[in-house]
């Protein structure tokens, strides 16, 4: 029988992601105070990669520990604009704010993921994607924010790579699966190594 296979999110895009990749799954979300986690590793000297990769660890396994013998995936994605570090829009005014921040810069997605089971760590990696901006009007940042609506919101950056804030873009430079905060064919070749059932 194969092991079951959980993904420690609630992201809908990611669920969307392993679900395209055929695979079988249900999801329980960590419970984790990650703004707790993310200020440490800041304090100790860390950096966005180091967080994004502690984060997904500890989600991986927070839930193995609850589930024995299951497969879980952790995961997670932060933002890096030189050393300072984005979050999540609370609303469209601040989502509006971000995009402004980001307007004319190159920022960096830093997406990691992880494989644990019986709250043993298998295996992590993170992937690193390089966007820039273009220099975008008031109106047309409006435009894009009307088009999008509440899903910015879920999107930390405050945009979705896959819906209209492509038009925000100039350049991007990366794996487009890192982009939407999953790296999935490290995942992939992963579960391959670990967990061959999981794909059958």
């Amino acid at each position: 029988m194969a092991p079951m296979l959980i993904l420690a999110s609630q992201s809908q895009t990611r669920k969307a992601l392993l679900q395209q990749a055929g695979l079988v799954f249900s999801t329980h979300p960590a419970e984790l105070d990650e703004r707790a986690l993310e200020d440490a590793t800041l304090a100790s000297g860390g950096d966005g990669r180091d967080v994004a990769l502690l984060l997904a660890q500890r989600k991986a396994l927070t839930v193995s520990a609850d589930y024995p013998g299951a497969i879980v995936i952790g995961a997670d994605q932060t933002l890096s604009l030189g050393t300072e570090l984005l979050h999540k829009p609370l609303d469209r005014d601040q989502a509006a704010i971000q995009l402004d921040h980001l307007r004319g810069k190159t920022h960096r997605l830093h997406a990691a993921v992880a494989l644990a089971r019986d709250n043993q760590l298998l295996w992590s990696d993170i992937e690193t994607a390089e966007l820039t901006m273009r220099e975008f009007s008031a109106a047309e940042r409006d435009d894009v924010l009307n088009r999008e609506g509440e899903a910015v919101l879920g999107s930390v950056g405050s945009y979705r790579l896959e819906g209209p804030s492509i038009r925000l873009f100039e350049t991007v430079t990366g794996d487009y699966f890192t982009i939407l905060g999953l790296p999935l064919l490290p995942l992939l070749a992963a579960l391959r190594s670990f967990a061959p059932e999981t794909l059958t």
